[in-house]
């Protein structure tokens, strides 16, 4: 995972200090790794220690750990191919604009998704799914069009999965799981009330919890036995959940496809759903 896009997560919830030197190293990660631990104190107007703990509360055991993951992450950043725009869309851009820095963003948000999430996170997430004699999915608002999207590619799969939009519904369902399923919450934000009470709900019952969050700290990821991730900047497209859902619709189509591959026959199942299917569109 990203050093850089862990700091840009958490900089809302840090305090000043912490703020002001988490800025500075997501705004100039380049300037950041050629300083000691001094120079960027001096360089944001904190104390030297105020440094080193900065790099603690990030996870590691000090100042130079800290540079060389900041250094890794710059290696591996991706960079908008050429050609593209990625940027804010402003209210006097034309067409063209709009289409290119649009079209950046969503490839943005799910190619920095695929890279804060571990290898071992998303396969724990596949062996619970499989394995589960049901699947709650849980999620509102635009998250909801998601998971309905994902409950339907698990049922072709022969999976068991529940989701209605009716969070009365919801809640009714997660009451009913234990030890033997899975509830795959999804919220970006990762603080919608509804979301985080079936969370609770389904964890007292004994459920598995998935979570689909952003990266930053949240209530529903703190619930959850397995946690993904999702990385948007809403604030590019000035919209609602336009890069935030294709992030969330990225991770869940991944999952599917590494569904495919774990179970036995998935991929006969599929064949039948689509043979099934496609009488009505004769």
């Amino acid at each position: 995972m990203s050093v850089l896009k862990v700091i840009q997560a958490k900089l809302e919830f840090m305090t000043d200090a912490e703020r002001q030197i988490g800025q500075f190293i997501v705004d100039d990660p380049d300037r950041m790794v050629q300083l000691s631990s001094a120079e960027l104190a001096a360089a944001t107007g904190r104390s030297q220690s105020s440094v080193v703990k900065f790099s603690q509360k990030i996870g590691y055991d000090g100042y130079q750990q800290l540079k060389l993951a900041v250094t890794k992450a710059k290696a591996q950043e991706w960079r908008v191919p050429s050609g593209m725009i990625h940027g804010t869309i402003d209210a006097g851009d034309n067409f063209v604009t709009i289409q290119q820095k649009l079209v950046a963003s969503k490839v943005s948000a799910m190619q920095q998704t695929m890279e804060v999430n571990a290898e071992d996170a998303v396969s724990a997430a596949v062996s619970a799914l499989a394995s589960a004699r049901r699947i709650h999915l849980a999620g509102i608002g635009a998250s909801s069009l998601v998971a309905r999207d994902f409950s339907y590619k698990l049922l072709k799969l022969g999976l068991v999965a529940l989701m209605d939009r009716d969070p009365h519904v919801q809640m009714a369902n997660a009451a009913s799981l234990n030890n033997r399923d899975v509830l795959f919450a999804i919220s970006h934000s990762g603080s919608t009330n509804e979301t985080i009470r079936l969370a609770e709900l389904a964890k007292k019952g004994g459920a598995t919890v998935v979570t689909l969050t952003g990266l930053h700290g949240n209530r529903l990821s703190q619930i959850a036995d397995i946690t993904l991730h999702t990385v948007a900047d809403e604030e590019r497209v000035r919209s609602s959940a336009i890069t935030s859902r294709d992030a969330q619709l990225a991770i869940c189509d991944l999952v599917f496809l590494l569904l495919i591959a774990k179970i036995p026959g998935a991929n006969d199942a599929i064949h039948a759903s689509e043979a099934a299917v496609s009488v009505l569109k004769s």
